[in-house]
């Protein structure tokens, strides 16, 4: 495996680490997911893990929820300043006008005037032309001010190539399925080359174990007996490892809980430390096994989503 992104990781700021971008935007490693968390759940989720001391959340408009990610951040009480908020723009938004109406949707929900990370959500390679549009409107949004980073999900090296060579700025970040299972070691090295922040969705394995994902023969990362006697070591769970595992490494990390417990659970990471011989463990455990979808895969039907209006 490679030796990931270390360059990115700048300080420990309170307690969380703080990654900084390569446009200089400083941004927390580890911050709470809001993937398949209903609205109804999502307020208090939010306000459980800005309580816990986490400063960054991850949504998306084809997540449904980022109304109600605003409303936590807003019951908070904490300033906007504190919170690095970063959403996704999803596939049926793609287009350079259309892009820019998707910054106006997802600021209108999240209640903000700015965003401080704005990534598009997939490749869409069969609509490739569209999808440099959308990114092309990211940079003018990124110029004027009303985002603070740019960047994209689910980008394999053919696209980060065709990306780079069709546009002007280098992407933020880079948010990719990542656990000890499939740590895709081929884009974590084309991201380090160019700078770019790789940031792990489902960083404890959450996809190998969600019903209807994967086939029947797949194990749960969450169960693997390494990772379970390297928990054991420390005085920690399995989950613990794992986020430690990233952030070690220089990557951020989003996993998601709507569970107090579990959210506060997952952000008790900064007071141990894995041994170059553990993280080479983790790093062993690879199967180059994708748990979720393939972004080469055309989604017809899913990419047709409509996002609503704000």
């Amino acid at each position: 495996m490679p030796s990931h992104n270390p360059a990115h990781l700048n300080t420990v700021k309170g307690m969380n680490m703080e990654l900084t971008l390569d446009n200089g935007v400083t941004m927390p490693a580890l911050g709470l997911g809001v993937f398949q968390s209903a609205p109804e759940q999502t307020t208090a989720a939010v306000e459980a893990a800005l309580a816990a001391g986490y400063r960054h959340i991850d949504t998306a408009a084809a997540y449904g929820n980022e109304r109600e990610v605003g409303e936590g951040i807003r019951n908070s009480g904490l300033d906007r300043s504190e919170v690095f908020v970063e959403t996704k723009v999803w596939v049926s938004d793609y287009g350079y006008d259309q892009t820019l109406h998707a910054w106006e949707k997802a600021a209108g929900k999240l209640g903000l005037d700015h965003l401080d990370l704005l990534i598009l959500h997939q490749p869409a390679p069969d609509r490739f032309e569209k999808t440099i549009a959308a990114y092309k409107a990211l940079e003018s949004l990124l110029a004027d001010g009303r985002v603070r980073a740019i960047g994209v999900s689910n980008f394999m090296p053919h696209h980060l190539k065709q990306l780079l060579e069709e546009t002007d700025i280098i992407p933020a970040v880079n948010q990719i399925e990542l656990h000890p299972y499939f740590a895709q070691p081929d884009v974590q090295a084309i991201d380090a080359e160019h700078g770019i922040l790789t940031q792990a969705w489902s960083p404890i394995g959450g996809i190998t174990f969600y019903p209807g994902w994967g086939g029947e023969d797949r194990r749960s990362v969450m169960e693997d007996p390494t990772i379970a006697g390297v928990a054991q070591a420390h005085g920690k769970t399995p989950a613990q490892v794992m986020l430690r595992w990233h952030l070690q490494q220089g990557r951020s990390a989003i996993p998601k809980s709507i569970n107090p417990a579990r959210i506060a659970e997952n952000f008790d990471v900064f007071d141990f430390e894995l041994s170059e011989t553990e993280l080479a463990a983790v790093d062993a455990l690879h199967t180059g096994v994708r748990s979720g979808p393939d972004p080469d895969e055309a989604r017809e039907e899913r990419f047709a989503m409509v996002i609503p209006e704000a």
